[in-house]
């Protein structure tokens, strides 16, 4: 008996150890802690663990990386979220239990301004997250030293960060590649400057391009290309040449170490172009080109890779006159030119167009010989003449002392119209100054030539007033022949003006008093008129009024009186004033 009871004595004793054991074991289960677990099921999504609890936990499959790979009796650490939830269930996470042992690992191992490593993983506003064991924010303006698109590039790669911030209380880390990279390029950069030299050639990266040039990237720090340095040839924009990202070999053309400046030059690695241009090409040269550019003044043609020529707008057509060089050229059209001449020192060379085809007016001179007819076009008017196209690109110019035997031309538009069909006297032929001089009176027969034939002194003659002087009076006796009445052959009475007596257009009947073919006048009286015919006879009063240094000798003076232009006024008559 006594045995027995001492078994029995055993047997509680046995039984409140495990009591106490059990107790024990759930003071550690609470929620937040870290337990381990073994896997005693898996039903489709979900895996149930075994914790040592009253109940067993339940994972879903997203909770591991490939839930296949789970086996019955596999061990695992989760964290406990929830000891019972509404089904009596202890709810658990193997996720968050890697995280917080990933976040004691962090803290334990790393301090701000340390370096870890860590994989990009994705993006989110304002950056991008950074797995180093637990998520860490990497934001835009730490990725890197140049700005970046997208950062499709740094996806799934392994790198090493900066430390910048851990907030321990929001359990948050933030990192910079930037300030790991800019450290570097300290390094990188005194290491630069301290072994180059002007000379050495360098590959570099295009880091950014403005108008006046790009930075390239030479693994410490930036040199300029600047625009001029790029190529021998014409350049409008660096664009045009690099661009972002492309690696270059460049040439050190200066370097200041005081301002940490570097100047780079790409066209240095190439042949100038310029060095032999002489060579290449002699005056004379006939050249095929293509317009790069266009001025006021002329075109440039690139003729090859880095050297261009220029076409001045007067050595664009034998026979045009061409105002501005776009009028007849367009940037990006091709074209053959000859060189003119070359100045290898200011890298400039001139060139013509018109001297590739045959210059009209070397036969000219042999076409048109002086005192033949031809037959063109009024195309243009001057103030002191016309324009008559003889042929295409061929014009003649008709003075105002050409155009009439009868009268003074102030403006040609007083005996032509534009488009008028003429026809003229070669006068004078100047090919190298390319100018052709006409007469249109020359065309026609000259009446002052028959006028002594056909008029007499004291004939008598009538006429319509056609001007009035203050001197006296224009009668027109036929067409395009004037006489002269002075004031003092109006009128027995004295007439005190002309306008008082006579009237343009009124009728009158003079006789002749003088002719004088060589300086093309005839004296007209109305006076004498009046006398029987053997009464009449010429006496020095009668002209008075013509004689030699009046100013009534040079008709054509008289008729610009008459006009009211010309003598006196200091200015010329154009088209549109109004006669006064």
């Amino acid at each position: 008996m006594a045995k027995k009871a001492t078994t029995n004595k055993g047997g509680e004793q046995q039984k409140s150890d495990w009591a106490a054991m059990y107790e024990e074991t759930l003071k550690n289960f609470t929620e937040g802690a870290i337990v381990q677990g073994r896997v005693m099921n898996i039903r489709g999504e979900e895996v149930l663990v075994d914790i040592g609890y009253k109940s067993e936990g339940v994972l879903g499959a997203g909770e591991f990386r490939d839930v296949s790979e789970v086996k019955i009796g596999d061990h695992i650490e989760v964290l406990i979220e929830q000891l019972e939830n509404d089904d009596g269930v202890v709810v658990v996470s193997k996720r968050r239990a890697e995280q917080q042992r990933n976040w004691d690992r962090v803290l334990a191992n790393y301090v701000e301004g340390g370096l870890i490593k860590g994989v990009v993983k994705g993006r989110v506003k304002g950056g991008m997250i950074v797995d180093v064991g637990v998520d860490a924010f990497l934001p835009g303006s730490q990725v890197d030293v140049i700005p970046t698109r997208g950062g499709d590039d740094l996806m799934d790669r392994e790198m090493e960060f900066k430390i910048i911030k851990i907030n321990r209380e929001r359990r948050n880390i933030v990192v910079s590649r930037r300030e790991l990279i800019e450290e570097q390029r300290r390094e990188q950069k005194k290491h630069l400057l301290g072994e180059i030299q002007i000379g050495q050639v360098r590959i570099g990266k295009v880091k950014n391009i403005t108008d006046f040039g790009a930075f390239v990237d030479l693994q410490g720090m930036d040199g300029l290309l600047h625009i001029t340095d790029m190529s021998w040839g014409r350049v409008n924009h660096p664009s045009e040449v690099v661009k972002v990202g492309q690696e270059v070999e460049v040439q050190i053309l200066d370097v200041d170490r005081e301002k940490e400046r570097i100047s780079l030059g790409l066209k240095q690695r190439q042949n100038n172009p310029w060095d032999d241009i002489e060579r290449k090409y002699p005056v004379g040269t006939r050249v095929h080109g293509k317009v790069v550019n266009l001025v006021p003044y002329g075109a440039f043609i690139e003729i090859e890779q880095g050297v261009e020529g220029m076409v001045h707008v007067s050595e664009l057509s034998w026979t045009k006159r061409v105002v501005k060089a776009a009028d007849v050229l367009a940037v990006g059209q091709e074209v053959d030119a000859v060189v003119l001449k070359v100045d290898k020192n200011e890298q400039k060379i001139s060139l013509g167009v018109r001297q590739t085809e045959a210059n009209p007016w070397q036969r000219v001179a042999e076409k048109y010989p002086i005192g033949s007819r031809i037959k063109g076009k009024v195309r243009n008017f001057t103030s002191y003449g016309a324009f008559v196209e003889i042929e295409e690109g061929i014009d003649g110019m008709i003075h105002v002392s050409d155009m009439s035997w009868t009268r003074k031309v102030n403006h040609p538009s007083e005996v032509l119209k534009k488009a008028d069909e003429v026809e003229a006297v070669i006068l004078e032929v100047d090919a190298a100054q390319q100018r052709i001089s006409l007469g249109l009176k020359q065309a026609q027969e000259d009446p002052w030539a028959t006028i002594a034939a056909k008029y007499k002194v004291g004939q008598m003659v009538k006429g319509k007033v056609s001007k009035l002087a203050s001197f006296g009076a224009f009668v027109e006796i036929e067409d395009g022949i004037d006489g002269l009445v002075h004031i003092s052959q109006i009128s027995d009475e004295r007439v005190q003006k002309v306008k008082d007596a006579l009237q343009p257009g009124q009728e009158v009947e003079a006789r002749v008093i003088k002719i004088d073919p060589v300086e093309r006048r005839i004296g007209l009286s109305i006076k004498a008129a009046k006398l029987p015919d053997e009464e009449f006879h010429v006496d020095e009063s009668m002209l008075e009024g013509l004689r030699p240094g009046e100013d009534l000798v040079d008709l054509g003076s008289a008729l610009n009186e008459a006009f009211g232009t010309g003598t006196g006024s200091g200015e010329e008559w154009k088209p549109g004033q109004n006669k006064t």
